[in-house]
């Protein structure tokens, strides 16, 4: 199918700007469902939000439906939708669960009552949980789909649609539906709107993503808590052992000391560095969100390539002895830290995991013992550069928001990427419309009328991009 002209484009570009106040009101009717997927209490919710969905696609003349799981729990189900159309497929990925809401005192108003507020910028913001992450950018999809139908009956693509329930409590079952389902799901290219813009005005396509991997460890060393005045000085002390382990996991410079950590990473090249130092030109633009202003972590590289394309080492937990009020001079008999390990494309989790255990024995001494308990591991993942998908892609954002469309880096893992690569043989062109600020897992999580409207808008246009695709 070749490309829609203009006026066609435009057709639903004007449909979409008259029917925001309604779009909105269904973005509303959505977040009002507690779809809160790691607490079994909220299982039906769960299942309500698949079902409110499956409705929605079917409105939009797509044959949909919900699927069980079967693999692991919660069981939360997939929901599959198909329309009809010619030229290039792609496949739609989102996902319909949320995250817990505590704690509940922060919240300005009830979390499951979306509220349309004025910011103190003086911005419009929809708040309430999932606006952001993730209902309201699967809504942006979804509304461009609709706009097409009510305008001209079809979309210039092939559609398919797949939204899951688990997202945000591991998502165990993805993997295995997409290799059951593979024949039924293969595509020309994958769709994903779970990430963010470069800054209010940029927007951006995610092609690098950081994997990860995960260890808990727990050092012990006496029998049992012990009188710290009997016993200290001559008995190891656990939590000073483990402070030694995890001071030496960086050097003086910040980089990660495990024997081969940077093995096969690369440094992006000159243009796209040049590209974000415009984007970010000082480590504050990324960091003052957060309250900070100088990046503490491997020199050589700036705040946003530490976080979009260099692997990091982060202690994200520790805890051992007496933590109650007050003070109690035990000497603890064990502690424990959580130890993340974000990775970029290049790098192997299940080495990195053999390096980090390795390093830890190599440093305890002799009346201590190690026990390591992993939370997943998986690798970075990074967009094919032949890909024929981008450039339509990012040429499409660039004519909505005024200002070329960026390619960037994103420090978080989104399964999802790398998963329909091994199932499904695709790639995933990642586009968000979040916002730095939409307080995404936290009390008041926001997302911005213009980043719905102007979302919305965006997928219209890289719909119409990609029928010329061949």
């Amino acid at each position: 199918m070749t490309a829609p002209a203009p006026s066609a484009l435009d057709a639903v570009l004007n449909h979409i700007d008259a029917d925001s106040e309604n779009a909105v009101g269904r973005l509303f009717e959505l977040l009002r469902i507690p779809s809160i997927s790691t607490q079994p209490a909220h299982a039906a919710d769960c299942r309500a939000a698949a079902e409110w969905f499956r409705k929605d696609l079917a409105s939009l003349g797509f044959s949909s439906s919900t699927r069980e799981v079967k693999w692991a729990a919660p069981g939360h189900p997939m929901v599959v939708a198909h329309g009809e159309g010619e030229g290039t497929h792609v496949l739609f990925y989102g996902h319909y669960d949320v995250q817990p809401t505590d704690p509940e005192n922060l919240w300005r108003a009830p979390a499951f009552e979306p509220q349309l507020v004025t910011d103190a910028s003086g911005r419009k913001v929809i708040v309430a949980r999932g606006a952001s992450d993730d209902k309201g950018q699967v809504m942006t999809f979804l509304e461009a789909c609709r706009a097409w139908k009510e305008v001209h009956g079809s979309l210039p693509v092939r559609v398919s649609v797949l939204l899951e329930g688990e997202e945000e409590c591991g998502g165990s079952n993805l993997l295995p539906f997409l290799k059951e389902n593979a024949a039924e799901l293969k595509a020309d290219v994958v769709l994903v709107c779970d990430t963010a813009m470069a800054d209010r005005r940029t927007p951006g396509i995610t092609t690098s993503l950081r994997g990860m991997m995960a260890d808990e460890v727990l050092i012990e060393c006496a029998s049992h808590d012990l009188h710290s005045g009997v016993y200290g000085n001559a008995a190891a002390n656990p939590i000073a052992v483990l402070c030694n382990v995890l001071a030496t996991l960086r050097d003086s410079d910040g980089r990660v000391t495990l024997p081969g950590f940077y093995d096969g990473v690369k440094v992006p090249d000159d243009a796209t560095r040049a590209q974000w130092r415009e984007l970010f030109p000082d480590d504050s633009a990324l960091l003052e969100e957060a309250g900070l202003s100088i990046a503490a972590g491997e020199k050589g590289f700036t705040a946003v390539e530490q976080t979009w394309c260099r692997p990091s080492c982060e202690i994200n937990g520790i805890s051992g002895g007496y933590e109650g009020e007050g003070f109690k001079t035990v000497l603890p008999a064990k502690a424990m830290a959580k130890v993340s390990f974000r990775l970029v494309p290049g790098q192997n989790p299940d080495l990195i995991r053999e390096a980090f255990r390795a390093h830890v024995r190599a440093l305890l001494p002799a009346d201590a013992t190690v026990t390591f308990t992993p939370h997943g591991g998986s690798p970075g993942f990074e967009v094919s550069n032949g890909s024929a998908y981008l450039s339509p892609a990012l040429n499409a954002l660039g004519d909505e928001w005024g200002v070329p469309a960026v390619t960037m880096g994103c420090g978080g893992s989104i399964p999802v990427a790398g998963e329909v690569r091994e199932a499904l043989g695709l790639d995933a062109l990642m586009v968000g419309f979040a916002q730095a600020d939409d307080r995404i897992h936290s009390p008041n999580e926001q997302y911005g009328l213009d980043s719905f409207h102007k979302g919305t808008r965006s997928w219209a246009r890289i719909l119409a991009a990609l029928a010329d695709v061949k």
